[in-house]
């Protein structure tokens, strides 16, 4: 099995050429180590190899992970926030990409400005329409941005999205280019610099490098498949439901 150092090496080198190809610095664009599912091990290893950002789909995850991590780590969450959540995400994350709604916009600024938080903050957006797909529509981006630059606690930076999973990353090139250009109109039409695109993921980074990603968020191509997770119990004291499989035991708070 390769050493991290190694792979990292290689995901490198391949982000490098497709900032080449479409002429960008890739001193622009950073990894996300998104270390769902794996144990404080692999953040400290993501660590060690100069990852400096560390990206968590579940608020309840980070709650166990990141204190028992290193303390030098930048945590990033980038899953689905619920709203009655955001209070612990605010004390976790210095980062939230998946700012999807009004209403989470709304009480992100009103616990930050009880709390004294600064959290950055991306728009997701569901440019591919997917009902599947978590993210506001390209329509609600408007209000959405207002409703931030009257939010001081806040700031915002820009956009995130997910493109329909295929096995062809060339099929996740339009979503990619459909989020530049709204981030583009909006810098035009706000008269903001908006400098982060979170995009691309294992399957399709290097296009998405192409089309203008700052965030790649890759987890798989770099730590492998996830360790699978089997529920153990359903409730326990608390409301706690306890999750082990493969790897470290999974507290989640729901």
């Amino acid at each position: 099995m390769k050493a991290l150092t190694d792979i990292l090496s290689e995901v490198q080198e391949k982000i490098a050429a497709a900032a080449a190809r479409a002429g960008r610095d890739v001193n622009d664009v950073e990894i996300l180590a998104v270390t769902k599912t794996h144990g404080e091990d692999v953040v400290r290893e993501a660590w060690q190899s100069g990852l400096s950002i560390m990206a968590e789909n579940k608020v309840q995850e980070a709650a166990w992970k990141k204190p028992a991590s290193p303390s030098g780590p930048s945590w990033h969450l980038i899953g689905h926030l619920q709203t009655n959540k955001v209070r612990q995400a605010l004390s976790l994350f210095d980062f939230i990409h998946s700012v999807d709604s009004i209403r989470l916009i709304e009480k992100l600024n009103t616990i930050s400005e009880e709390t004294g938080a600064r959290p950055g903050i991306l728009l997701e957006v569901n440019v591919s329409g997917e009902s599947s797909k978590t993210g506001m529509s390209p329509n609600e981006v408007d209000k959405a941005v207002e409703l931030l630059l009257t939010s001081p606690r806040l700031s915002f930076e820009g956009f995130m999205t997910m493109a329909p999973f295929s096995d062809n990353p060339e099929d996740s090139r339009p979503f990619f280019r459909r989020l530049r250009q709204l981030r583009d109109d909006v810098e035009k039409r706000f008269s903001l610099s908006l400098p982060r695109l979170s995009m691309g993921m294992s399957n399709d980074y290097e296009v998405a490098v192409e089309e203008g990603a700052t965030w790649l968020r890759l987890g798989t191509v770099l730590f492998g498949e996830r360790p699978k997770i089997t529920k153990k119990t359903n409730v326990s004291f608390s409301g706690l439901d306890s999750y082990s499989g493969e790897g470290p035991t999974f507290k989640i708070l729901d």
